[in-house]
């Protein structure tokens, strides 16, 4: 204990006299600075207040600079950083298939390949690989051998592939060749619906047919939203939405039946071919809804080649152009006087052949009289003069009213593009001029357009009511439930159903022992009217040279619900006539649709 308190002492005296030196050099220090250097203590001081105050302005300068980035600049800063680090995305989604009435694939996005070749990066020889893509490709060795040797990468060998051919070349297995994928539009039945689907464009942009007009049905809805992404551009997908890339099962589905379609073409092809043609057309629609269940023209395209076609061919003319109906449009004037109580359905007629209307004479075709016949034998021998005699018991604006009130002058809605309006004489000039009335009582002096025609006579066939003819039914789901069907107008009516089946069976007789007896199917009641018109001329008046045949029919004729119209422009010889050109390719038409719709036997007529 002793020692131990012995060295406690001795430890603070040491410290002690420590403390008392270090004390007494701090005195000595002290005592030069205040004797010997009292100017440079004044000059620190001067150059310690410079310090402090650069450094308070400079504090101060970024106070104000953070001030401005924060409160003044902020929201401006903020939205530009949000450009930088966000960007606007919508993703790729494939065009809606279509199909015909019975979910026969029409239309559909598939992938498409385009080959490149890079000879600088080949592994084998120009030789082999022009060999090996040869026989894949369809092509010249030699040529794809000269193709190598112009350039040494970027060479383009091929585009459009379809994906079993990239899946050969892939196996190929050859260094140097690129393939690069993506979707086009691809039709599997070529020209049969080019018509009534038209074409998407390298831009995927629908340039014709329902693939223009139905552009919002076929493209899917997708919407575009902002995603972060890095600092290298990359995207950064966990910051996705969830369902962003949702697809769906929806497709288009249209009124026209393929097998229908296809028969259609072919009797329209033929008769094309034999009477050397310049073009036809045919439609049926079922007069009920206005479902267009066939819709062809000749000439058309393939819409997978359709930069290789003729632009004009993109323009379907059965809703495009206008044309004078002629005797086809006879029936519906029968149809006017019949509902204005001008005529009664016994009522007879003189047919002289010929009749003057002022300074104007109308003749027959063939020149041929008939003597009296009633109205049924008026649309039998397509009386010219016994139409004008019908029409001239109309008051002139009577007549007129009823023109319009069935379409004429106007535009047919429909959801094919680019329909025109008909055309109309101005009231009155068509009521002053009593050779127009006359005229247009045999369906001359006005133009309409193909499917125009059809709508009309639909009012024949379904009790009276104009209905829209349409090719589109609407977007299907795999559970075959139909989605954002077309807003139709309501039918309108027009004829009493009394009227319109008079008309019918007066038709009946065209085709039962008349113009139109080529249309003739045993077992079945058939309406049908023949139509023979000249084609009018640029400079006026009629061309001598050319003329236009159709056929249009109803059936069953107790029961109607069909029309079939078929034209065939400008056929050449003798005997092109409605009933010999056009009625044989109503004919077969009727006989598939039969077939296909399983219309049973029509009872004997009484």
């Amino acid at each position: 204990m002793q020692k131990s308190s012995t060295k406690i002492k001795e430890r603070n005296f040491i410290a002690r006299k420590f403390i008392e030196k270090r004390q007494a050099e701090l005195r000595k220090l002290r005592i030069f600075f205040d004797s010997e250097v009292p100017e440079l203590t004044a000059n620190m001081k001067t150059r310690l207040f410079l310090v402090w105050g650069l450094l308070i302005t400079s504090g101060l300068g970024l106070a104000l600079n953070l001030y401005n980035l924060q409160i003044v600049r902020g929201p401006e800063l903020k939205k530009q950083a949000r450009r930088q680090q966000m960007v606007a995305v919508r993703p790729f989604m494939l065009r809606r298939p279509v199909l015909d009435r019975n979910l026969h694939l029409v239309a559909i996005d598939r992938p498409a390949y385009t080959l490149y070749a890079h000879p600088k990066l080949f592994g084998k020889s120009k030789e082999y690989i022009a060999k090996r893509l040869a026989s894949i490709l369809n092509k010249n060795a030699g040529d794809l051998e000269k193709k190598f040797a112009k350039q040494k990468s970027g060479i383009l060998i091929a585009s459009s592939l379809p994906e079993e051919i990239a899946d050969r070349i892939y196996g190929l297995r050859l260094d140097g060749l690129d393939l690069s994928k993506k979707y086009s539009r691809f039709y599997p039945q070529q020209k049969l619906f080019a018509d009534v689907v038209g074409y998407v464009n390298s831009d995927r942009r629908g340039q014709a047919g329902v693939e223009y007009s139905q552009e919002k049905l076929l493209e899917r809805s997708s919407k575009t939203l902002r995603i972060s992404r890095t600092g290298n551009g990359l995207l950064m997908p966990n910051h996705t939405p969830q369902g962003f890339f949702h697809d769906d099962d929806l497709r288009l589905q249209l009124t026209i039946d393929s097998r229908l379609q296809r028969s259609a073409r072919t009797a329209l092809m033929k008769q094309i071919k034999k009477f050397n043609a310049k073009r036809g057309a045919v439609i049926v629609m079922d007069a009920w809804n206005g479902a267009i269940m066939a819709m062809v023209s000749q000439p058309t395209y393939n819409p997978n080649r359709y930069s290789q076609a003729d632009i004009s061919l993109f323009r379907n003319w059965t809703v495009a152009d206008l044309y004078e109906p002629g005797s086809t449009f006879k029936p519906l004037n029968v149809a006017i006087a019949l509902e204005t109580g001008s005529i009664q359905p016994d009522d007879v007629v003189n047919d002289s052949g010929a009749i003057k209307v002022t300074d104007h004479t109308i003749r027959n075709a063939e020149l041929k009289s008939h003597g009296n016949i009633n109205i049924a034998e008026v649309l039998k021998h397509s009386s010219n003069v016994g139409m004008v005699k019908i029409i001239q018991k109309l008051n002139a604006s009577t007549y007129y009213g009823w023109l319009e009130r069935i379409g004429l002058g106007q535009r047919l809605e429909t959801d094919l593009p680019s329909a025109v309006a008909s055309q109309l004489k101005p009231q009155e000039e068509f009521i002053n001029s009593p050779i127009e009335p006359a005229t247009t009582s045999f369906g001359q002096g006005f133009s309409i357009t193909p499917l125009q025609l059809v709508q009309m006579h639909g009012a024949l066939a379904n009790g009276g009511k104009l209905v829209t003819p349409h090719v589109v039914k609407g977007l299907i789901d795999s559970k075959k439930q139909i989605h954002d069907s077309l807003n139709l107008p309501k039918p309108r009516q027009i004829f009493s159903p009394v009227t319109a089946q008079t008309v019918v069976e007066m038709m009946e007789i065209v085709v039962a022992n008349g113009t139109g007896k080529a249309a003739k199917i045993p077992g079945y009641r058939i309406a049908g009217k023949t139509g023979t018109a000249q084609k009018a001329s640029k400079s006026g008046g009629y061309r001598s040279d050319a003329r236009i045949t159709s056929f249009v029919s109803i059936l069953p004729v107790e029961l109607p619900r069909y029309v079939v119209l078929a034209l065939v422009d400008e056929p050449k010889g003798a005997h092109a006539y409605g009933g010999t050109v056009a009625a044989p390719i109503v004919k077969s038409v009727m006989e598939a649709l039969i077939s296909l719709e399983k219309i049973a036997p029509s009872q004997p007529m009484n």
